[in-house]
């Protein structure tokens, strides 16, 4: 238990030794604590020992640093007509972030298009390797999670089409440390776009969650095979607001750099986020008119540079009502 009057993000241990099977007491357990988390913070700490520590210290102190250590002009050769889904850094408002993805990172042969991007002599196996495999295993605890809400819903029915319609990014980011004892800004206030992310770190603190009356607290994962799991508007929009969708920035101070991977599970391209008919009803009213995942991504980065603050993208872009009980 934390201290009195310091808050916690609550840990679920998707680690049982057989593995979580649904229809069993122990999922149903865990799906309890999932739906629980959900409603209250829009985010949980997950254990999941499935990835072998090795794998997760390679992946975040070898190859993440590998990756931005790259000169600028190859990182730079990570492109894409489409705005911010390519490599991301010198950015005015957020000059101490960067950041890279890897489509499809749990396929093989994506990883290796991607390597030979940045490595064009003859790629990085070792690399290649540690992502793909780490993606996905990570995949995984993506596919549970999503499972147990859409079961805790009462629209497992939809299980399917719902996996079916999504894709994933592993999105690598790196924060410089800014190198003084004075909080900076390492990334604003937001709410992710997307379905789920499944986060991990190095040992550098940073990502603050805000609760829903308002407050920040700082996120310190409580072990080296934890994961913060959070869920975006995406999600939020498809269960027609009977979860809660975390604003949450990141915060830096010191000298050392912050490394961090997100999984991003995300619509695919042309797919409608459209809340089921049996999640509308007279206590919850329909909230969002059905959505294209990339056009509201682009509806959303054309209005950064006006943004001051955590702002109610979604409901600007869609939104028909607003809940009284969770604004965004």
């Amino acid at each position: 238990m934390a201290p009195e009057g310091i808050l916690r993000l609550p840990i679920i241990d998707f680690s049982v030794e057989e593995g979580l099977k649904p229809g069993t007491p122990e999922w149903n357990t865990v799906r309890t604590q999932v739906r629980e988390a959900l409603e209250e913070f829009g985010c949980f700490e997950a254990k999941f020992d499935k990835i072998p520590i090795d794998i997760g210290k390679a992946l975040l102190f070898d190859a993440i640093e590998e990756v931005f250590d790259l000169p600028l002009q190859t990182k730079q050769r990570n492109v894409s007509n489409k705005l911010f889904h390519g490599y991301v850094g010198q950015l005015p408002l957020v000059p101490l972030y960067e950041s890279i993805p890897i489509y499809d990172s749990h396929i093989p042969e994506n990883v290796e298009i991607f390597t030979s991007t940045l490595w064009p002599n003859n790629g990085n196996p070792t690399f290649s390797e540690t992502i793909q495999s780490y993606s996905e295993q990570l995949s995984e605890l993506d596919g549970m999670i999503r499972r147990m809400i859409l079961e805790s819903l009462g629209v497992e029915k939809y299980l399917e089409e719902h996996m079916d319609s999504s894709n994933y990014v592993l999105q690598l980011m790196k924060y410089k440390g800014p190198e003084s004892n004075e909080t900076k800004l390492g990334l604003s206030a937001h709410t992710d776009k997307n379905i789920v992310t499944i986060l991990n770190q190095n040992q550098v603190e940073g990502l603050e969650i805000q609760t829903k009356d308002g407050q920040w607290f700082t996120v310190k994962p409580s072990s080296s095979t934890s994961f913060i799991v959070v869920i975006g508007n995406s999600l939020y929009a498809w269960a027609n607001g009977r979860l809660h969708c975390a604003t949450h920035r990141v915060m830096m101070k010191g000298n050392e750099a912050r490394y961090s991977a997100g999984l991003f599970s995300m619509p695919k391209a042309g797919y409608m986020v459209k809340a089921p008919e049996e999640l509308v009803d007279e206590d919850h009213p329909l909230l969002f008119k059905p959505f294209d995942y990339y056009r509201f991504l682009d509806f959303f980065y054309s209005n950064m540079a006006t943004r001051t603050a955590a702002p109610n993208d979604l409901h600007s872009y869609c939104g028909l009502s607003i809940s009284s009980s969770d604004p965004q």
